[in-house]
């Protein structure tokens, strides 16, 4: 059954209209309060300047990795295909770029709740979806990733939407994996699914030859490449540039310890008070790239999607260099695939993870406090990486030895 036949049965029930009709009062009602409060706090939505910026430095055929935008000389650091996609962003006026900006990213809220409660709950637990996504959305809107994306124009939303839109599709749909391959065209981290993909694939075709599983992982690549060779063609010079240079300047994103930085790389560089943590972090992302695809893959196998999703986003978000607190949008996904899986407790204390806003209660900022964290601030700075960590740990004894045990009896 469709999702628009399931919203068509809804608003034939009387009961139905009314959950919907309330559902989404509060949902609007949350989503007018929290714009508020994004505007009292006077947000600058800084990210989406500059990716204003680099849409107009195309446009001016100016180089783009040489650009500098807004106050505090932010540079780009997307692949070339995201700077042609943010050309339309030099249209309308910077005020009214925001509103739209913000309006789109509580609208694709609202669309990340329905497919993550598509991953994660079957269609019997299920009767009306999109009642559910609205209640979802209108929670999810507060928790400091989304609050965050939203603070700074960010397009993690939209990244993971096209992510999610892939696992949702059944199997043999015809632009599944189309969704990632264009993510990771835009911001290279979502790679990660379509490798998902691939080594799934590859387990399956010993039995069954070529697979849906397969299919995704070429489509993802056909269309990242597809997206990757147009912005070779159009802008040659600034694709040259940063497949050879800007794509392994790490230290043009941010500072490796960096408060906001929630991956293994700024927990390293809090822990050993050090802003380059090379050695240390090489070594800890490699073991945990390993042990969360494993971990992924054997959930994957086991038909267990939503757990596969999960464990892959918290694994990329992990070992990326840099994944700022606004990545960790997955959060919605995890805390329903926790919910599904475990009941209300375990998801109940993700959601509080994630809407504590800890990591701001420790010192950051200029001068680099972060360097001389105590224990506590360090654990406090720390928590989205433990509770990741935590879940591939619950997966990988949860969901994946079991199987491994059925298998072998």
């Amino acid at each position: 059954m469709t999702v628009a036949t399931l919203l068509r049965n809804t608003l034939r029930n009387p009961s139905g209209r009314r959950s919907l009709l309330l559902a989404a009062s509060v949902c609007l009602i949350s989503f007018a309060t929290f714009w508020a409060a994004q505007r009292a706090a006077g947000v600058s939505m800084i990210d989406l300047m500059v990716y204003r910026a680099e849409g107009r430095t195309v446009l001016d055929g100016r180089d783009l990795y040489a650009m500098r935008a807004t106050s505090v000389q932010l540079p780009a650091t997307y692949p070339p295909f995201a700077a042609l996609l943010f050309t339309p962003l030099t249209l309308p006026g910077v005020p009214g770029l925001r509103t739209l900006a913000t309006a789109g990213n509580l609208l694709l809220l609202v669309a990340f709740a329905q497919l993550s409660l598509r991953l994660t709950l079957p269609a019997d637990r299920l009767p009306r979806p999109w009642v559910t996504a609205l209640w979802v959305a209108a929670a999810a809107v507060w928790c400091e990733p989304v609050w965050t994306t939203l603070r700074y124009g960010q397009i993690n939303l939209l990244l993971a939407v096209a992510v999610v839109w892939d696992l949702t599709r059944r199997d043999g749909h015809r632009w599944a994996g189309a969704g990632t391959g264009f993510a990771a065209a835009i911001k290279l981290t979502p790679a990660l699914f379509a490798v998902l993909f691939l080594i799934v694939g590859l387990v399956r075709a010993r039995e069954e030859g070529w697979n849906p599983w397969l299919r995704r992982a070429a489509t993802a690549a056909v269309v990242f490449c597809a997206a990757t060779l147009a912005a070779a063609a159009v802008l040659p010079r600034d694709s040259l540039h940063f497949w050879s240079m800007t794509l392994f300047e790490t230290h043009r994103v941010g500072s490796a310890e960096n408060a906001a930085n929630q991956s293994l790389r700024g927990v390293l560089a809090r822990l050993l008070h050090t802003g380059e943590p090379t050695l240390w972090w090489t070594g800890t992302a490699a073991a945990m790239a390993v042990l969360g695809l494993a971990t992924a893959v054997a959930a994957a196998l086991r038909g267990e999607r939503a757990a596969a999703v999960a464990v892959c986003a918290a694994t990329a978000l992990l070992i990326s260099p840099v994944s700022w607190s606004h990545h960790w949008v997955w959060c919605v996904p995890i805390a329903l695939f926790l919910w599904a899986r475990t009941g209300a407790r375990w998801a109940l204390a993700a959601a509080l993870v994630f809407c504590s806003y800890a990591l701001w209660w420790v010192p950051h900022g200029a001068g680099r406090p972060e360097l001389a964290q105590s224990a506590a601030e360090m654990a406090l700075s720390a928590l989205y990486p433990l509770t990741a960590v935590a879940l591939i740990g619950y997966v990988a004894v949860a969901v994946v030895r079991p199987w491994r045990t059925s298998r072998t009896a």
